[in-house]
């Protein structure tokens, strides 16, 4: 399960994953958690890794080789001085990169770049896959996302409903980081 950008900051989602124990990844956006990095420091102190998902959220290819760097270590900078863990793996926005891409993360020290196979939209998923199925393995995308953009749901409520669809399919959450070697 994976948790992009970082707009929305809900107390209730907090209070859910540390009740509910449900590992998560967060790929956090500068920009959008510069006004309360406090907020993800419980969420990591569940053994939840942050990783990065560049300072501005651009589509990284049309940028080039040093706008990229600049937007991989800026964020990789600034999670690393608020959270005191360098992030070692990349989500780029939109799901785009090219072999530039590759570099620059190499360059700011970022051993992989993570896709994702579905993505939570509100009460189910939308799918890679065109059976439209999950499987064993599979990398879940949802987003720190509130009520104006969940048509009126909150994120606590719309991760509620993405649990349930996980369960209802005969699966579990799992940790990214125990499935994939990071450095």
């Amino acid at each position: 399960m994976t948790l992009d950008d970082g707009q929305e900051k809900d107390p209730r989602f907090v209070a859910m994953l540390r009740e509910l124990k449900v590992p998560v990844t967060m790929f956090l956006t500068k920009d959008d958690i510069q006004d309360d990095y406090g907020y993800f420091k419980p969420l990591q102190e569940l053994g939840n890794r942050i990783q990065d998902h560049t300072v501005t959220h651009p589509v990284l290819p049309t940028l080039g080789p040093e706008g990229q760097k600049r937007e991989i270590c800026g964020d990789r900078d600034a999670l690393t001085e608020q959270y005191g863990t360098a992030p070692t793996l990349l989500r780029p926005p939109f799901g785009r990169w090219n072999s530039a891409t590759q570099e620059a993360a190499r360059e700011c020290g970022i051993s992989g770049i993570v896709m994702w196979r579905a993505s939570m939209q509100i009460h189910d998923f939308q799918y890679d896959d065109p059976k439209k199925e999950l499987h064993p393995g599979d990398i879940l995308l949802a987003h720190f996302r509130g009520p104006k953009q969940l048509k009126g749901e909150t994120m606590t409520q719309m991760f509620a409903h993405l649990l349930k669809q996980i369960e209802k399919r005969g699966f579990a959450v799992g940790r990214l980081e125990d499935y994939i070697s990071v450095r």
